[in-house]
């Protein structure tokens, strides 16, 4: 699959477009989940760890099931952030954290070893719809310009 990363530049937010509805449809919620775990299990050893409560294990399962619930309702599926955490706003829900695009880019790049678990069964077009969604919203999320 071709999964490039966009260059992001601070402060500039480009249109987001969901993925294909075909994508929950052929991965299905456990699945999903079960990739949002994997990529969590990823985070946890990464040069982002520290964006996560890595240290609190019960805080870290939350994260996971919160990330699940929203991509799950992203890609079309069950309201269920919506109804565990209110209406997504996402930009402010990370605004906490200092994100900067080389930690987008790390989130990234954890992400596309995951999704390679789909291919040969999930069509990559539609595999590529996922994706393209993630490039953009991490775009959003980075909240603190890259000091040189």
């Amino acid at each position: 699959m071709n999964a490039n990363i966009t260059v992001g530049q601070f402060g500039f937010r480009p249109p987001v477009t969901k993925p294909h509805p075909d994508f929950l449809k052929l991965v299905g919620e456990d699945r999903l989940r079960n990739l949002v775990t994997m990529h969590y299990e990823l985070l946890r050893t990464s040069s982002i760890s520290h964006l996560f409560p890595i240290h609190d294990e019960e805080e870290f399962e939350q994260a996971k099931k919160n990330a699940a619930d929203f991509m799950i309702q992203i890609c079309g599926g069950h309201p269920h952030f919506n109804e565990n955490r209110g209406a997504p706003r996402m930009v402010d829900r990370h605004a906490p954290f200092r994100i900067t695009e080389e930690a987008r880019v790390t989130w990234l790049a954890l992400y596309k070893k995951v999704l390679k678990e789909l291919e040969g069964d999930v069509p990559e077009p539609i595999i590529k719809s996922f994706w393209d969604y993630l490039d953009v919203f991490s775009q959003w999320m980075v909240n603190t310009p890259t000091m040189k």
